[in-house]
């Protein structure tokens, strides 16, 4: 049976969900961009990343990722030994602007100043109310071992070995293995970071989960196991990249501010916890509730005071001398 913190989360989680018709407009739209791609890359292979793709996406929806892959015979000539990316990526913009135009009036598809993506701004949001809607579309080569060169301009090689189809599937396999818990669970974690000084970025959190939520449990247990393990690792390194082929994912600030903020999430849900085992049920929402704002509401303040004046009463009662000390 859930406890009484689990079933706050558990009624709560809807409101960071994305509702299922703005998911299926952003899938809609993702196959747009497929579609575009086929059509400038024949015999490429597609894949998805990103939130959408991982099932862990949170509400407002901004963003889809895709990747299309280039076949052996045309990316020949490209890569870290040979051409640069830019060439292809001018002509995956080039074919989105054609594919979509007429969709979207505002479209605006941007090679230049981009890193790794050709950045589609559709005009036009999927979740009304936000300023707009935009796709990452990465072009990447068949690499000859393991992963893919995917584009790093701002390097003189041009490319770097990643490999974003194995991370999907890792995280596939994770939400497999904890009966959905992963992402459940993932989805909380990008709402806490959101409101507590943006610490990591999403694919950190999520390599960071993976080595500690792997088999069913509640989301409570989940969420401090997360903030003990991620604490501990990132003091001690940088995290390394769960397929093994990238370099580590770094924070989105310094190291010590991450972890900062992990050590007191780590302390608040502790709490939360004690509080919980103790049945000061208002305290254990309070602490909850300041962790996960806008997950968990805030408990009744009659409630609360009723709750800690019973705690002083019984503190004054075990050590009167104690408790009255100046």
């Amino acid at each position: 049976m859930p406890s009484f913190l689990d079933e706050l989360l558990d009624a709560g989680r809807g409101r960071i969900e994305v509702p299922d018709p703005v998911l299926a407009e952003a899938r809609r739209r993702r196959e747009q961009i497929v579609a575009a791609l086929r059509n400038a890359f024949p015999g490429a292979a597609v894949y998805f990343n990103g939130s959408v793709a991982h099932g862990d996406a949170t509400d407002p929806l901004a963003d889809i990722d895709v990747g299309v892959i280039l076949s052996p015979v045309a990316a020949d000539g490209y890569g870290p030994y040979g051409l640069g990316p830019l060439p292809l990526m001018e002509d995956a913009r080039d074919a989105i602007r054609e594919h979509l135009k007429d969709d979207y009036p505002k479209l605006v598809v941007t090679v230049a100043g981009q890193r790794r993506a050709v950045l589609v701004r559709f005009g036009d949001p999927v979740t009304p109310g936000q300023p707009d809607f935009t796709c990452d579309v990465i072009v990447a080569l068949p690499h000859p071992e393991q992963g893919l060169w995917i584009p790093n301009t701002e390097i003189a090689a041009g490319w770097d070995q990643a490999d974003p189809v194995e991370h999907t599937r890792l995280i596939h396999q994770a939400i497999a293995d904890t009966n959905v818990v992963f992402a459940r669970v993932v989805r909380l974690l990008k709402h806490w970071r959101d409101r507590h000084g943006d610490p990591l970025c999403s694919w950190n959190i999520k390599a960071l989960a993976l080595d500690c939520i792997t088999v069913p449990m509640p989301p409570t247990v989940a969420l401090q196991t997360f903030f003990d393990h991620a604490a501990r690792d990132l003091a001690a390194r940088y995290t390394p990249d769960p397929a093994g082929v990238a370099g580590p994912v770094q924070p989105t600030f310094d190291r010590e501010h991450a972890v900062t903020r992990l050590r007191r999430a780590r302390e608040i849900i502790t709490e939360a916890l004690e509080h919980q085992r103790a049945a000061r049920l208002a305290s254990a929402q309070q602490k909850l509730h300041t962790l996960l704002p806008g997950v968990v509401d805030p408990p009744a303040l009659d409630e609360l005071y009723r709750e800690r004046s019973r705690s002083l009463t019984a503190a004054t009662v075990a050590s009167p001398t104690r408790a009255w000390a100046p």
